[in-house]
This record gives C-alpha cells, sequence and structure tokens, in this order.
C-alpha cells in the first residue's frame, strides 16, 4: 500500500519539526524536505499535501531560502505558515514588506471567513504570532480570510492555495489543532491512517522488499531504539538475521548479560557477543575531543561489523537503531541544519564501509519508538528504559576516557537510575544518568582531607528528544544519591545537579 504524505518544506524555522509532529499527531504521516526539493521531486513523491513551514529570513533578504514557483502549480493543496506564507505572496505577485514593527506572542485573531480552512473556528480566537514582516497586499484574486490589528492579511486563500501569518502548531494557538485538522482532512481529504500498527506492517514490507534474500547484522546496543529494530528485523527476515552485541567497554551495569537474556533466550534472536573492551579503550586513548570520540567509536564499530560479517558470511546489510533526532542533530535532514553532534550511527560512518545501511526507524521520534516498542510486546523494562547515547559511556565522560572514569561513570549511573524507581519516579523522568570528567574537589574522608572526582547528575524532562528541560528533582532524592555516589564509589568527593534546559545545551554533554 501506498505511504501518504504530507511534505512539510523547511525553511530553518523553529518550530519545523513541530509541523511534523502535529501531522502525525492527528495520524498522518509527515515528513520534513528541503526547500530546495524540485517540483519534479515533489510530484513523484506524490503527497497529499504541503506545507511551507515558518523561518527566521526575511523573504526579500539576498540570502533569504526560496522554493521553486512551479510547486504552486502542481495542484497539490499547499499551506504555508508564517514565512511559508510570506513566501507564497510574494512569489505570485503580493507584497511584503518590514514594517519594523514585531507582532510577536499571543494575539487575537479576526476570522472573515469561517468556510473551509477556519470551520467551526470561532469569529475571535487567539493565535501565536513570530514575525517581523507582513503582507501589505495580496496577488491578483487572492482574498483575505482572517486579519489581526496589526497584520491586515493574517490568513489568505487561492483555490488550493493557503496562507497563513501565525503559526498554528503550537500549543499558544488555542484552535490551531483543529485548524490543521480542517487543512488535512476537509481541504486535502487526508486519511488518519499513521499509527504504531500501520509503521509495522509497512516497514516490515519495506524489509522484506529491501533485503529480498539477503542477510542483515544488527548492531544491538539493549537501548529502545535497536531493541525495536531487531524485533522488526526478526519479524521480517526471521534467520537472516544476526545481531551483534558489541561489549566496548563503555555500556551500563549489567548490560551484557540482560542483553543475552532478553534477546537470545527470550525473543529466540540469533546474537553473537563481541567482546571489544580493550580494543576501543585503546582506540580512545589520548582523545578528550567528542566529536572525535564520536567519529574513532563509530569507525570501530564499523570495523567490528566487518569482521563480523566475514566470520557469519554472506552478509549484504548493516542495520541501525537510527532516529530522526539523530539524524537532525547531525545535520542529515537539512540543508538548512547546522550539526549539533555526530551521532556514531550517522555523522561517524566511515566512508569506506563495506556493508549497506537499513535503517527501519530512521524517520521516527523517540516517542514513537516508544509506541511501537510497546505494539511489538517488547519487555516493559526496555520500552520504559532511559535512552542511551550509542557512543555508550563515553557520551558522558567529559575528556579522554579511561577505565576509571568509566567505572565512577558506569556505577553512579546505576545509582542514579535505582534511586529514581526507588522514588517512584523514573517512569516520569525522560533520561538520567551520571557524568564524569577531569575536574577534581577537595573532600574530607574520615578524618583526613582527599582529592577526588566531581560527578554530575543530569535529569531531564522531554517528548522527543528535540527540546529538553532539567527535571525538578526533590531535595531529598538528590540528597540520596549524592549520599550513595560518594559513599559506594571510591575517588568522587562532589556530586553536582545539572540544571541546563536544550538548548542552549545538549541532554548529552558530549
Amino acid at each position: 500500500m501506498e505511504k501518504q504524505l504530507v511534505a512539510v518544506m523547511d525553511f530553518g524555522g523553529q518550530y519545523s519539526h513541530l509541523i511534523v509532529r502535529r501531522c502525525r499527531n492527528l495520524e498522518v504521516y509527515a515528513e520534513l524536505i528541503s526547500h530546495t526539493t524540485t517540483p519534479e521531486a515533489i510530484r513523484n513523491m506524490n503527497p497529499s499535501a504541503i506545507i511551507l513551514s515558518g523561518g527566521p529570513s526575511s523573504v526579500y533578504a539576498d540570502n533569504a531560502p526560496v522554493c521553486d514557483p512551479e510547486m504552486f502549480d502542481l495542484g497539490i493543496p499547499v499551506l504555508g505558515i508564517c514565512y511559508g506564507a510570506q513566501l507564497i505572496a510574494r512569489a505570485m505577485g503580493g507584497d511584503v514588506k518590514h514594517t519594523g514593527m514585531r507582532e510577536y506572542g499571543k494575539t487575537e485573531l479576526l476570522v472573515d471567513d469561517r468556510s473551509d480552512l477556519f470551520e467551526g473556528i470561532e469569529e475571535k480566537t487567539i493565535v501565536w504570532m513570530s514575525h517581523g514582516d507582513l503582507i501589505g497586499s495580496l496577488p491578483a484574486d487572492f482574498e483575505i480570510i482572517a486579519h489581526t490589528a496589526g497584520s491586515p492579511v493574517a490568513a489568505f486563500r487561492k483555490e488550493h492555495i493557503y496562507g497563513i501569518q501565525f503559526h498554528p502548531e503550537v500549543v499558544h494557538t488555542h484552535r490551531g489543532e483543529k485548524m490543521l485538522k480542517n487543512f488535512l482532512f476537509s481541504i486535502c481529504g487526508c486519511d488518519p491512517d499513521w499509527s504504531s500498527e500501520s509503521f509495522i506492517n509497512s516497514a516490515i514490507e519495506e524489509i522484506r522488499a529491501t533485503v529480498g534474500s539477503g542477510r542483515v547484522i544488527l548492531g544491538l546496543s539493549g537501548g529502545i531504539d535497536s531493541a525495536t529494530v531487531a524485533v522488526l528485523l526478526h519479524r521480517a527476515i526471521g534467520d537472516e538475521l544476526t545481531c551483534i552485541y558489541v561489549d566496548n567497554g563503555l555500556m551500563r551495569k549489567n548490560e551484557t548479560r540482560e542483553i543475552v537474556h532478553t534477546f537470545k533466550d527470550n525473543f529466540k534472536i540469533n546474537l553473537e557477543v563481541v567482546d571489544a573492551q580493550d580494543r576501543f579503550l585503546e582506540r580512545l586513548r589520548g582523545i578528550s575531543d567528542p566529536e572525535e570520540k564520536r567519529k574513532a567509536i563509530g569507525d570501530e564499530f564499523i570495523r567490528v561489523f566487518d569482521e563480523a560479517a566475514a566470520r557469519i558470511g554472506d552478509v549484504d546489510f548493516l542495520a541501525q537503531g537510527t532516529i530522526y533526532p539523530d539524524r537532525v542533530e547531525s545535520a542529515a535532514t537539512s540543508d538548512l541544519a547546522s550539526r549539533i553532534k555526530s551521532h556514531h550511527n550517522v555523522g561517524a560512518l566511515p566512508p569506506e564501509m563495506k556493508l549497506r545501511l537499513i535503517e527501519p526507524i530512521r524517520d521516527l521520534y523517540k516517542d514513537e519508538v516508544r509506541a511501537v516498542a510497546k505494539k511489538l510486546e517488547l519487555p516493559a523494562d526496555i520500552v520504559r528504559r532511559h535512552p542511551f547515547p550509542g557512543p555508550g559511556l563515553a557520551a558522558r565522560i567529559i575528556g579522554e576516557v579511561t577505565p576509571d572514569k568509566l567505572r565512577i561513570c558506569r556505577d553512579a549511573g546505576a545509582i542514579v537510575e535505582e534511586e529514581l524507581k526507588n522514588s517512584g519516579l523514573y517512569d516520569k523522568t525522560w533520561q538520567a544518568f551520571a557524568m564524569v570528567g577531569d575536574d577534581l574537589a577537595t573532600g574530607v574522608l574520615g578524618d583526613e582531607r582527599s582529592l577526588g572526582h566531581i560527578v554530575v547528575i543530569r535529569a531531564v524532562e522531554s517528548v522527543e528528544a528535540m527540546t529538553a528541560d532539567f527535571a525538578r528533582l526533590p531535595y531529598d532524592l538528590l540528597e540520596r544519591i549524592s549520599n550513595r555516589i560518594t559513599n559506594e564509589i571510591s575517588g568522587v568527593t562532589w556530586v553536582t545537579y545539572a540544571i541546563s534546559s536544550k538548548p542552549p545545551s545538549t541532554i548529552e554533554p558530549c
């Protein structure tokens, strides 16, 4: 069955991914595409709708991102949001001007036409504005369907083309979801057919079509991403899948034992455990830069996989648990994106890799992966388990990775997770862990002064890991965690708590 698609054209807006999420939440599959995508390529995608995102630029700036205006002649319904609306107006002969006044925040929208896009919307409603330019005049045959005190053209329409100056995708727009529903279902004729079950069915079909009679190896880390891919692949191709768990010395406490029990004993999936601890630690020796560490780990992973594939024989594909935020942060989804960090399975793959990549959940956000994992009946401990970075504890060690810092990071992280579970807050926290660097602080152990490491506790709340806020953990819980870490782990004198949000921080330190 052909997958229904809403193409969200990215112009660098801060809410671009939120548009995608809102469509998917309405059970309509959406993907972010580049603003440079040609009309021919869009026609080949056969989308049910095109949404032009907002963006930070002015449409008349020399370097402003634009799309090919022939796209508007494809007959596909188009909705321009903020910058996207201004782009439509300017491209088709209207006027966009800079007034020197910004319209920002909650604004009262006055609806002039309550049909189609604004069907069921009150004549006055609150929307979220974020713009400095405004549409001064519309192209011929366009009509105004809403305005505000500061924007005479807050929404317009011509046949299948719509533009709105506000952001329906943010929660501050009171009836934004209803407006998107009207566009997707009433105007575009979309069907609400995007769900965990439909994704599983289409993913299995795609895997079988891609792999054919080939054989696949999967790097299994024990996290929810690779675990979900393992079960998807096993359902699709059975014993043609071999999972390879690389014990690189950078994993969580008791990780190897738990992975073998879950996948080999319970799911009956072919699993090979490779002991590569010494190899990875040697490869990381002397490397302090976070980006270089990620690249070294990614390169070594591929070498291990190539060797394992040679032992297994006749392997054609390497499967990975890459998800959408991985690709976003590695700047693999948009030519307007800047790289935040190279994920070991995206931006750090060596060019000489011999195996072909297969990434079944590459377009899913983390909460969507959890929903799919639950539908696949993975154990609750995996479904609810906090995210773990591909580079393992190396992402939580600031500076060079050493055996001593690994020991501290691993044991402290286990304490954090155990205390969160004991307090009933584990499932209410998106991610929580310990990190350690080279900074030392003086402490008092017994009657003697001692110099030891500073352990930093990090706990965040999030939905899809694109943004995150630090978790307001109770002081008594933090006190228990601190006491246990300093008492039970040798070489630690101080425990601190990180309260930076994403942005400006990332969730993991490296």
